[in-house]
C-alpha cells in the first residue's frame, strides 16, 4: 500500500495543514485586533433564535491549532504504536471524531453549538475508553461517561434558564450584571459542568480510570481535549461568573491539587503517575483561573499540552516496548536501550515540574508568583506550594524507578526507539521547549510589574528542589520493612487511593440503588409478581391438567359414578321440572 493512501498519514497531514492555517489566521487577529463572529439561524422558538455560531478570534483559534497538531503527532505515532491492530481505521476516525467535537466545543459561543461538541467529546471518549473491550475497559467507561453525564446535565439546565435572555450567546451578555438571580444560576451551572469535565474534586475518580483506553488516546484527552474542555469553558464564561463562585472553586481547586500530588507518589502505574499529574495541573489551571487571572489560566493550558502529550507518548513508547507493562518498579535503565525516548521523557518531566527555560517554566513560575502576590490565606498559599513540592517529588521519583535504577524483570526484553514514534517525540520535544518562551511574547502584549521580596522570588525553586531531593531520598530509603509497611499498609490505604475518592464517588452511589433493587426483587420480581404472574399460572396450569388427566384415566368407578350421576340429574329435571 501506498503510503499516501494510509489514513494515518491522510490524517497526519490534513490535521498538520489545519494547525498551520490556525496558527497563522491567530496571529493575523492578534496582530489586527479583529474578531470574526458568524451566525446561521436554524429556527425560532418562543422568541429565541436557535443559531449555529462559531466565534473565531485569535484565543480559539490558537487553541484549536495546538489541538491540531497534538492530534496530528498522535495520529502519526499511532501509525506505529496500533500497526498490529486489525481495526486501526476504526480507531483513527474516532480520534478524528474526538478532534472534531472538540473543534466545535472550542469556537462555539453559543450554548447549543457547545453541547453539540460537549456532548460528542462524552460519546467518543466512552467509545475510545472501552476500545479494549474487556471487563476493566467497560467499567472505566461507565465511570466516565456517568461522571461526565452530571456537566451535560449542567449544560442543559443552563440552556433552558438562558431562554429568559432571548438568546444562548453569552458573549451578549458579558456586560450584564452578575447580581441577577438568572444569570447566578447559569454561572453556578456552568462552574458545575466545567468541574465535571475537568475532574475536580468530588468528580476526580474518572479520570485515573480513564487510563483503560489506547496510550495515544490518553495522550490526547490529558493534554487538549477531554480534560481541558471545563477549563476553556470557564476561561470564556469568565466575565459572568459571580466572585462566589470562584472562591468556592479556588478552594476545591487547589485541593484537587493537593490530592493528586500526594496520590501519584504512591502509584506504580506509569500511566496513572502521569493520569495523576494532570489531575494536578489542571488543579493549577483551575486555581489561578479563580482569582481573576483567565489569560494565565490559557498560557498554562497550552503549554502543559504540549509537555504533557510528550509524556504520555514517550510512556506509550516505553510500555510498547516491554509488551504492555506498565509497573514501574519492573522498569528501570531503559536508557541504554531507549535514549531518545529517554530523552524526550526527561525533557517533559522537568517542564512539568518547572525547570527553568523550558515550556513549564513560563507558566507555572508566573502563576506562583501572581499566588504570592495575592490575596489568599496562609492554608491555600502554603497547599500550592507544597503540591508544587510534590509535583517534583513524584517526577524524580518516576524517574528514578524507569531510569537510573538496575533492570527490573523487564530488563531482557529487546527495547529500540520505532521510527514514526521517534519523529512525533522528536517534534513535541522542540515544541516542549521553545513553547514556553514565544507563546508568552505572543499573548502577553504587555508585561505586568512583579514586586516581591527575594524570599518570595526564590520560593519556588527552593520548592522544586527540596521536591527532588525527597523523591530520591524516598526511593533510595524504599527498600526499608519500615517505610515498605507504611507505604503499603497505612499511608496508601488513604493517601494512595486518592482519600478514597473512588470509593465515595462509585461505591456510595450506588449502594442504595442496589439495596432498593434487592428488595424489588425480592417482594415483588419473586415475590407478588411471581405469585399472581408466571410461577402462579403454571402452578394452577399443572394443577387443573392434573385433575383433566385423572378424568380422562378410563377407570370404571369413575365411569360408574358418572353414569350414576347423570341418572340421578335427568330424574331430577322429570320429577321437579
Amino acid at each position: 500500500m501506498l503510503w499516501y493512501f494510509n489514513i494515518c498519514y491522510v490524517s497526519f497531514l490534513c490535521l498538520l495543514l489545519g494547525f498551520l492555517f490556525c496558527i497563522f489566521l491567530s496571529m493575523s487577529l492578534i496582530f489586527m485586533d479583529q474578531v470574526i463572529f458568524i451566525e446561521w439561524e436554524l429556527f425560532m422558538i418562543n422568541g429565541s433564535c436557535v443559531v449555529m455560531t462559531m466565534l473565531i478570534d485569535w484565543m480559539s483559534m490558537m487553541f484549536l491549532g495546538f489541538v491540531m497538531f497534538i492530534s496530528s503527532m498522535v495520529i502519526f505515532y499511532s501509525s506505529d504504536y496500533m500497526l498490529m491492530d486489525k481495526d486501526i481505521n476504526r480507531f483513527i476516525l474516532l480520534v478524528l471524531m474526538f478532534v472534531f467535537s472538540m473543534g466545535l466545543l472550542i469556537i462555539s459561543p453559543n450554548l447549543i453549538s457547545i453541547l453539540l461538541g460537549w456532548d460528542g467529546l462524552g460519546l467518543v471518549s466512552y467509545c475510545l475508553v472501552i476500545y479494549y473491550q474487556n471487563i476493566k475497559s467497560y467499567n472505566a467507561g461507565m465511570l466516565t461517561a456517568l461522571s461526565n453525564r452530571v456537566g451535560d446535565v449542567a449544560i442543559l439546565m443552563s440552556i433552558a434558564w438562558m431562554l429568559n435572555f432571548g438568546s444562548w450567546n453569552f458573549f451578549f451578555y458579558v456586560e450584564y450584571t452578575k447580581d441577577f438571580f438568572e444569570m447566578l444560576l447559569i454561572s453556578g451551572f456552568v462552574v458545575l459542568a466545567g468541574m465535571t469535565k475537568s475532574a475536580q474534586i468530588p468528580f476526580s475518580a474518572w479520570l485515573p480510570a480513564a487510563m483503560a483506553a489506547p496510550t495515544p488516546v490518553s495522550s490526547l484527552v490529558h493534554s487538549s481535549t477531554l480534560v481541558t474542555a471545563g477549563v476553556y469553558l470557564l476561561i470564556r464564561f469568565s466575565p459572568l461568573i459571580s466572585m462566589y463562585f470562584w472562591w468556592f472553586l479556588f478552594y476545591l481547586s487547589v485541593l484537587t491539587m493537593f490530592m493528586a500530588g500526594v496520590g501519584a507518589n504512591f502509584e506504580f502505574d506509569l500511566k496513572k503517575i502521569i493520569a495523576l499529574s494532570t489531575l494536578s495541573q489542571l488543579g493549577v489551571m483551575m486555581s489561578i483561573l479563580s482569582i481573576g487571572y483567565p489569560l494565565l489560566a490559557f498560557f498554562h493550558l497550552l503549554t502543559h499540552a504540549i509537555f504533557k502529550a510528550l509524556l504520555f507518548l514517550c510512556a506509550g513508547a516505553i510500555i510498547h516496548s516491554v509488551s504492555d507493562w506498565q509497573d514501574i518498579r519492573s522498569l528501570g535503565s531503559i536508557i541504554g536501550s531507549m535514549p531518545l525516548t529517554v530523552c524526550c521523557f526527561n525533557i517533559a518531566n522537568l517542564a512539568l515540574c518547572g525547570m527553568p527555560f523550558l515550556a513549564g517554566f513560563y507558566s507555572k513560575d508566573l502563576i506562583l508568583e501572581m499566588l504570592e502576590m495575592n490575596n489568599i490565606n496562609l492554608l491555600m498559599f502554603m497547599l500550592c506550594f507544597i503540591s508544587t513540592g510534590l509535583t517534583v517529588c513524584y517526577s524524580f521519583r518516576l524517574l528514578y524507578y524507569s531510569m537510573m535504577s538496575v533492570y527490573g524483570i523487564n530488563g531482557s526484553y529487546c527495547m529500540s526507539d520505532e521510527e514514526n514514534m521517534s519523529v512525533s517525540l522528536l517534534v513535541l520535544g522542540v515544541a516542549a521547549i521553545m513553547s514556553g518562551s514565544m507563546l508568552s511574547w505572543i499573548i502577553f502584549f504587555k508585561s505586568d510589574l512583579i514586586c516581591m521580596p527575594l524570599y518570595l522570588k526564590l520560593l519556588t525553586l527552593f520548592v522544586c528542589g527540596v521536591g527532588a531531593w525527597v523523591g530520591l531520598e524516598i526511593n533510595l530509603m524504599n527498600t526499608t520493612e519500615n517505610l515498605y509497611y507504611y507505604e503499603y499498609g497505612v499511608l496508601s490505604s488513604f493517601l494512595g487511593s486518592m482519600w478514597f475518592m473512588p470509593f465515595l464517588s462509585v461505591y456510595s452511589t450506588k449502594i442504595m440503588s442496589l439495596i432498593v433493587g434487592a428488595i424489588y426483587v425480592e417482594s415483588v420480581d419473586y415475590g407478588w409478581s411471581e405469585y399472581f404472574g408466571g410461577q402462579g399460572i403454571y402452578s394452577n396450569l399443572k394443577k387443573y391438567s392434573g385433575f383433566l388427566y385423572e378424568l380422562q384415566g378410563n377407570e370404571v368407578m369413575l365411569y360408574l359414578m358418572t353414569f350414576f350421576l347423570w341418572i340421578f340429574v335427568v330424574m331430577y329435571i322429570i320429577i321437579f321440572i
